[in-house]
């Protein structure tokens, strides 16, 4: 669980972050969800933009790829949304949360 402070500096990190991922009107599938997977693994944090022609609601989505991935909701503005898992192996990450 990620406390204020945490969730601030994550939103802080993803201000500059582009889009990596995107949902399009085929909503949220098993290739979507690989997609963040890896580069949840890679980078820890990952944005995600729900293109216009798809239905998706940006925090639902969010709060079920975030279940689905183990990760931690960051945020949703708009059509986007981040989503935070650190790495399994401390000396591997690469984002260092405050405290």
């Amino acid at each position: 669980m990620l406390t204020g402070k945490q969730r601030a500096y994550l939103k802080s990190l993803a201000t500059d972050m582009d889009p990596t991922v995107y949902i399009g009107k085929d909503e949220l599938g098993d290739n979507i969800i690989n997609e963040m997977d890896k580069y949840l693994d890679a980078h820890e944090m990952v944005k995600v933009k729900i293109q216009e022609g798809s239905t998706a609601d940006p925090k639902e989505t969010a709060n079920e790829c975030a279940n689905i991935l183990k990760a931690e909701y960051v945020q949703a503005i708009g059509r986007k949304f981040v989503l935070y898992r650190p790495a399994k192996k401390k000396e591997d990450r690469k984002i260092v949360l405050p405290r």
